[in-house]
C-alpha cells in the first residue's frame, strides 16, 4: 500500500486524466448519476416510511376494529335483516375462546352539544377505557386521560380535543378543571389532547369514562364496536375470522352471513403498505445499482482507450523494468480513483435534493415525505459497493496493458 503515498501515483493519474478532461468528464457522469439516483430515491422512500410511521405510529397496527350490522340470511327462527348488537359480555367471551389476544376495548359513540358559558358545538362524544390510550396513544397537551378509578366511580369527566379546545377556551387559558356541559350535565375537564393525523374509526373529540357514557345514553349492556389487538406472533386475519365466526355463534347468526359483522382489519392494511415501502426500496436499490455497473463499465471502457493512445508508454515503462504488476495497479488505482472521486459528486449531489426534498415536501402536518433520508451506513455500503466495482472494472484495461510484449508495443505509432 506504500505505492498509495508516493507522488509519482497520483502524478500520473493526474496526467493521465487531464490529457482529455471532457472524456473524462463524461466517464464520470455515469457513476455520479447512479450514484445519486441511488441516494435520492432510498432517501424519498425513507421519507415516505417515515410519514407512514409517523400517521400509524400512536396505533398498536397488529388491531381489528369490529362492529354489528344486519344479518343477510334468516336463521334459527330469525329473519334476514335482524339487527346485530355487540353486548359487553361478549368481551370476556373473547378473551377466553379466541387464541392470540393482547386486548380487546370496548368503545360506544354518540352526538352532543358541548356548552361553555356563551360558545358551543357539536361533537362526537366517545364512552372509552382507559386501554384505549394502549392500542391509540393519545399525545396528551395538558393533564390526563382517563384512568380505572374514573370507569369505578362513573365520574363526570371529560378529555377533549385540541380542536375543541381552541374553540371553547381563550388563548393560553387552562382548561384543566374548567366545565363544559354536555346533555345539560356539567363534566370537568381533565386532558386536552393532539389532534391525531389520522381517525381510525369515527372521530374522537371528546372521551368519557365509558361506564359514564352508558349510564347518561341508557346504553346498558351495548356497545358501538370494539377494536380488538392481537399478540405481535399472531395473524391478525385469523383472529378476525376466529373473533366473527365467535360472534355469529353467540348472536345466533348463519355462518355464511358475511353482512352481520362490519370490520377494518388495521394489520392487514398496515402489512399492504408495508410490503409497498420494502418492494420500493428493494427496486431502488436494483435502479440504482444497475445504473452504477453501467457507468462502471463506461469508465472502464475509456480505460481501454486510454490504455491503447498509452502503447508506447507502456512499452517504454517495461523496457525500463516495471513490472505486470506494477502496470496493472496504475490502472486498477486510476480506475477506483474515477469511481470514487465520481461517487463522491454523486452522494453530495444526493444530499442536496434530498434537502430540497425535505423543505418542499416534508414540512408541516401533512408533510408526504417526513426527513427523507439516508443512513451512514447505506452511504459506507456504496462506497463499498463503488470501490469493489471500480476494481473488478479496472483489471479488464490492466490485463490488456500487460498483454502487449514490450517489443510490440515500443514500435506502436
Amino acid at each position: 500500500m506504500k505505492f498509495l503515498f508516493e507522488r509519482d501515483t497520483w502524478q500520473e493519474v493526474y496526467d493521465s486524466m487531464s490529457k482529455n478532461k471532457l472524456r473524462t468528464g463524461i466517464t464520470m457522469v455515469g457513476v455520479w448519476w447512479g450514484i445519486l439516483l441511488l441516494i435520492a430515491l432510498l432517501g424519498a422512500a425513507k421519507g415516505m416510511e417515515n410519514s407512514f410511521n409517523r400517521i400509524f405510529g400512536d396505533f398498536a397496527t397488529n388491531s381489528v376494529f369490529v362492529w354489528g350490522q344486519s344479518t343477510s340470511m334468516p336463521f334459527k327462527g330469525f329473519q334476514e335483516g335482524k339487527r346485530v348488537r355487540l353486548k359487553l359480555s361478549h368481551v370476556d367471551k373473547i378473551k377466553d375462546n379466541i387464541e392470540g389476544i393482547e386486548f380487546v376495548v370496548p368503545r360506544n359513540r354518540n352526538q352532543a352539544l358541548v356548552v361553555r358559558n356563551f360558545l358551543s358545538g357539536n361533537f362526537s362524544v366517545n364512552g372509552d377505557y382507559p386501554l384505549l390510550d394502549q392500542i391509540q396513544k393519545k399525545k396528551m397537551i395538558e393533564g390526563r386521560f382517563i384512568n380505572q378509578n374514573d370507569i369505578n366511580l362513573n365520574k363526570k369527566v371529560a378529555v377533549i380535543s385540541e380542536d375543541i379546545y381552541k374553540q371553547l377556551f381563550e388563548k393560553d387559558e387552562n382548561p384543566i378543571g374548567a366545565y363544559v356541559q354536555m346533555n345539560s350535565i356539567n363534566f370537568t375537564i381533565i386532558g386536552v389532547f393532539q389532534n391525531g393525523n389520522v381517525n381510525m374509526g369515527p372521530s374522537s373529540d371528546v372521551h368519557i369514562p365509558f361506564t359514564t357514557f352508558q349510564q347518561i345514553y341508557n346504553q346498558g349492556d351495548n356497545i358501538g364496536w370494539m377494536v380488538i389487538t392481537g399478540k405481535p406472533e399472531y395473524n391478525i386475519k385469523q383472529i378476525e375470522a376466529d373473533t366473527k365466526l365467535l360472534l355469529r355463534n353467540l348472536n345466533k347468526i348463519h355462518p355464511r352471513d358475511k353482512r352481520a359483522f362490519g370490520s377494518f382489519n388495521l394489520g392487514k392494511e398496515f402489512a399492504k403498505v408495508t410490503g409497498f415501502l420494502t418492494g420500493m426500496q428493494f427496486l431502488t436499490w436494483f435502479v440504482g445499482i444497475a445504473t452504477l455497473i453501467a457507468g462502471v463499465f463506461a469508465i472502464g471502457n475509456i480505460l481501454l482507450i486510454t490504455v491503447k493512445e498509452r502503447t508506447k508508454e507502456i512499452g517504454v515503462r517495461r523496457a525500463l523494468g516495471a513490472t505486470p504488476f506494477e502496470i496493472k495497479r496504475q490502472i486498477v488505482v486510476e480506475a477506483v480513483f474515477l469511481t470514487i472521486m465520481s461517487g463522491l459528486l454523486g452522494i453530495i449531489s444526493g444530499g442536496w435534493i434530498l434537502i430540497f426534498i425535505d423543505r418542499a415536501w416534508g414540512q408541516g402536518d401533512d408533510a408526504t415525505l417526513v426527513n427523507a433520508s439516508v443512513s451512514i451506513s447505506v452511504v459506507f455500503i456504496a462506497l463499498i459497493i463503488l470501490v469493489i466495482l471500480g476494481t473488478l472494472i479496472g483489471l479488464i484495461p490492466a490485463f490488456k496493458a500487460t498483454s502487449v510484449k514490450p517489443i510490440e508495443a515500443l514500435r506502436e505509432e
